[in-house]
């Protein structure tokens, strides 16, 4: 029950859109238990952000909820592989992105939690 959102100010293309949700459904199986199976994502483009008071340089902010929770670990390893998965398909620089993520035991789907 991964859900991986995305917001930045960089133009996505909609093969760059592919791109991610391609490269993000391999990613999301660095959390334990986690697959593609399950993975939402939301994708927002072309977003005026600024980072540092400047908007020079395209930024993103991207949340990482799940079901349950990870180590400290498992999350170090899932921002190196996302940065570099924006980096490699946005152009984005690792210093200009965020990275957040939540974990909850209470989900819903389908008309009822887990």
């Amino acid at each position: 029950m991964p859900f991986i959102s995305t917001k930045t100010s960089a133009i996505i293309t909609k093969e760059q859109e592919l791109q991610l949700k391609e490269r993000l459904g391999q990613a999301i199986s660095i959390i334990p238990g986690k697959s593609e199976n399950w993975l939402m994502l939301a994708i927002e483009g072309d977003i005026p952000m600024y980072f540092k008071g400047d908007n020079s340089q395209p930024v993103a902010f991207i949340e990482v909820k799940i079901y349950g929770g990870a180590s400290s670990e498992v999350y170090e390893k899932m921002t190196a592989e996302l940065t570099s998965i924006y980096g490699d398909i946005l152009g984005i620089a690792p210093n200009n992105m965020y990275i957040r993520y939540f974990g909850s035991d209470d989900w819903g789907w389908n008309g009822s939690n887990f």
